[in-house]
């Protein structure tokens, strides 16, 4: 039996995908630098080279090598090959981006957006942001990543109602709004799973394929990374730890979010955490009750999902003095675990949404791009 030589079609393509991944990462490459960086021939790279200019995708920068020997020519891929929509919908309002294949960003805008908020008035805020960064980037938008501040159905992408969430705008579906806009794959997912996705690329989790995030902030979240995959639930709810029985202030089994109701932590006629008013009441008895009703829920987080690491993020999960208090506890349980503090805290849930969306571009570009 003899074995099938791949087509002439796909080693082209293979080695198109070479070389637009190494331009990719270097920016710019001249042909003997590609053959080098890719392994490939130097007349397949050039042929290479050829065949995308030619169809675009590809430019001569107009530098050339000096010194001595044979002058080469610099290429980068062109200006308008593609971006990547990054979107983060958020209490403090809707900001979209515009990243290139190099992971900078081309363009960005901001709308701010009432509380509560309400579906029309996000749904106008997002169109604006997007129609915004499209108007200032010089290609299509490729690919997207949406990150919001509100539970996602799994399936459908749309924002869910949950009691006594802080931030809740009613049913809206980024999908519907964005994604006639580009041309390839939208991924909706809620904040703190973006941000425990940014904590693994390249903060406290870098590099470890089981652990739990837990969100500290206006809201309460968790997420559970599992064989270096974030588990969404069958819904897309997992992780909601809002509701989860814990250790009330007064010694009662209360709901998580209950114990800062109990405590006055709430602003008023919200469900959100009040952080500053937080942050000034962590001495003494309040401290106390929050590493309770914390250690509860650590302690859920421990027997169900058995981590190796638990990350703190948020605006008061980092806060030395809880931090602290909380690695004090956790040694105190039957089951122990390293505790640590995010360190992905400039826009987390944005940055591991731009992460991803970055790999999607990339991936796009190089499997579709070629001519």
């Amino acid at each position: 039996m003899t074995t099938a030589k791949p087509s002439l079609e796909l080693l082209r393509s293979l080695t198109d995908e070479h070389v637009l991944r190494a331009l990719m990462e270097h920016r710019r490459l001249t042909r003997a630098e590609l053959a080098k960086v890719t392994g490939i021939s130097k007349p397949t790279v050039s042929e290479s080279v050829r065949r995308l200019a030619e169809s675009g995708v590809l430019r001569d920068t107009g530098e050339r090598t000096s010194g001595r020997g044979r002058v080469g020519s610099y290429y980068a891929l062109a200006d308008d090959v593609g971006a990547a929509l990054v979107v983060g919908i958020a209490p403090e309002g809707v900001v979209a981006e515009g990243v290139d294949c190099h992971g900078e960003v081309l363009a960005r805008a901001r709308h701010a957006v009432s509380r509560p908020a309400t579906p029309r008035q996000v749904a106008v805020a997002l169109r604006r942001v997007v129609n915004r960064v499209r108007a200032d980037l010089p290609g299509p938008l490729l690919v997207g990543a949406v990150s919001a501040a509100d539970p996602v159905d799994r399936r459908t992408g749309r924002l869910v109602h949950l009691p006594d969430a802080p931030f809740l705008i009613g049913e809206l579906s980024p999908a519907e709004q964005v994604g006639p806009l580009i041309a390839g794959s939208l991924r909706v997912d809620n904040d703190v799973n973006w941000a425990a996705r940014a904590e693994r690329a390249s903060g406290a989790a870098q590099g470890l394929d089981d652990f739990a995030y837990l969100h500290l902030g206006a809201g309460l979240g968790c997420a559970v990374v599992s064989d270096g995959e974030v588990r969404r639930g069958a819904s897309g709810l997992a992780g909601e730890i809002a509701h989860l029985v814990t250790h009330g202030p007064d010694g009662r089994a209360v709901a998580f979010t209950e114990v800062f109701r109990v405590l006055g932590l709430r602003r008023p006629g919200s469900a959100a955490i009040d952080v500053e008013a937080l942050s000034r009441a962590l001495p003494g008895e309040t401290l106390d009750a929050l590493i309770a009703a914390i250690g509860g829920v650590l302690s859920a987080l421990l027997a169900v999902c058995d981590p190796e690491v638990v990350v703190l993020g948020g605006e008061w999960g980092t806060e030395p003095a809880l931090l602290g208090a909380i690695e004090e506890r956790v040694r105190s349980l039957p089951r122990r675990v390293p505790v640590r503090a995010a360190e992905v805290v400039a826009e987390p849930a944005l940055a591991g949404a731009r992460s991803h969306a970055l790999g999607e571009l990339r991936s796009w570009i190089a499997t579709r791009s070629q001519f």
